[in-house]
């Protein structure tokens, strides 16, 4: 099949622009993706394309069936999901953009209802949606479904704002309806810093930058285990109020955390707990994002909280205390075998002029004896 020159250019365009794309279309729009193909460079675009053809494959990407098939808020659903994947597969490291595109056309027995196209496109910040009703019968499949790759190549083009339009075949009572809603990303916020913080409930929903209150268990998490659900479920019951999981992107002794890592860990949680990411890898920068709360801490993160050589010295220690006291935060600090003994609280020299920022967690409460290190060795 010979591509006309002007999708050639057009395509050659969307080639030299920076975003990169995942494609997930239902029922039309593969012809858009063989334009993209068609023309060199189609691998500095596309990341990953799906057909969603049958009804189950959709339902999996989404996690559901949807209300419509095509439907506006399907497309946006399904562009949300490309886009997620895209910055997966990218890393972050470009721009990227999750496009959708939804459609029922002539095929090869009579339907019923409308001949109809949704398009979405997802970026960072927002989702933009074009929808279509084709006059029936005016064309046959090929018809419907160049127009329907038409309208997917305009919407690219304005995505990668591109100064340029695709051709759009459209009949005289035929008109495109055009949306626009704001979707910030949270976890690109977080990652270049214009967020301070992301909570992330069960169900995967986010949001940037809400108040956190009760006990919070930092750590990287990697993996989450037995141990640290039963220790948040104890700290729980002990505390009497709910505990919540805290991941930091940035740490003082590890490499930050990119994109692609921080869904893998973040997956950990979907279903069974709620977590807070944070770019603060230090209790007191804690304290000062989550003032009022309590922090649930192993021994050995605890016997490090207290080492003056982290701070340069006990002045720089006891500043740093002093200013966790300030936001109205405290340390729960559950015991651990080490070099053979369950350790705990009492076995820490905590300065006693900070004893009142220290609780310990009684064995019989709680003594799990696992680590996310032994567990990776393991592995």
């Amino acid at each position: 099949m010979r591509v006309d020159i002007i999708i050639q250019e057009l395509v050659g365009k969307i080639h030299a622009a920076p975003p990169m794309l995942v494609l997930e279309y239902a029922g039309a729009g593969s012809l858009a993706l063989y334009w993209l193909h068609s023309v060199a460079g189609s691998s500095r675009t596309v990341l990953e394309a799906t057909d969603r053809y049958s009804a189950a494959s959709l339902a999996d990407l989404l996690g559901e069936a949807p209300e419509q098939y095509v439907a506006e808020k399907t497309a946006r659903a399904m562009a949300a999901r490309a886009y997620r994947r895209a910055m997966r597969l990218a890393d972050g490291a470009v721009p990227c953009l999750g496009v959708a595109c939804t459609a029922t056309i002539a095929t090869d027995r009579a339907k019923r209802g409308e001949h109809r196209v949704w398009v979405a496109l997802h970026d960072r910040a927002s989702s933009v949606t074009y929808g279509l009703t084709l006059v029936k019968g005016a064309r046959d499949r090929h018809g419907e479904e160049t127009v329907v790759s038409q309208l997917l190549l305009r919407a690219l083009l304005r995505a990668c704002a591109i100064a340029a339009d695709a051709p759009l075949e459209l009949l005289a009572d035929e008109r495109v309806e055009e949306g626009y809603y704001a979707a910030p990303d949270p976890l690109a916020r977080l990652l270049d810093g214009s967020a301070q913080t992301v909570t992330v409930t069960p169900e995967g929903d986010m949001q940037a930058d809400v108040p956190v209150s009760g006990g919070l268990l930092s750590g990287s998490f990697n993996p989450l285990h037995a141990g640290h659900e039963q220790l948040a479920q104890a700290a729980a019951v002990f505390l009497g109020q709910p505990v919540a999981f805290e991941l930091p992107v940035v740490n003082a002794d590890k490499p930050s955390l990119g994109y692609a890592e921080l869904e893998r860990r973040l997956e950990q949680f979907r279903e069974r707990a709620t977590v807070v990411l944070s770019r603060a890898p230090l209790f007191v920068d804690k304290a000062a994002l989550y003032p009022g709360c309590t922090f649930v801490l192993g021994y050995d993160t605890a016997a490090r909280l207290v080492e003056p050589r982290y701070y340069s010295g006990e002045a720089g220690r006891d500043a740093a205390l002093e200013r966790i006291r300030a936001a109205g935060c405290r340390f729960l600090v559950a015991g651990r075998v080490k070099d053979g003994v369950f350790r705990t609280l009492h076995d820490i020299g905590v300065p006693p002029a900070f004893a009142d920022l220290f609780i310990a967690l009684p064995e019989q409460v709680f003594r799990v004896d696992l680590s996310s290190s032994a567990i990776r060795a393991q592995r």
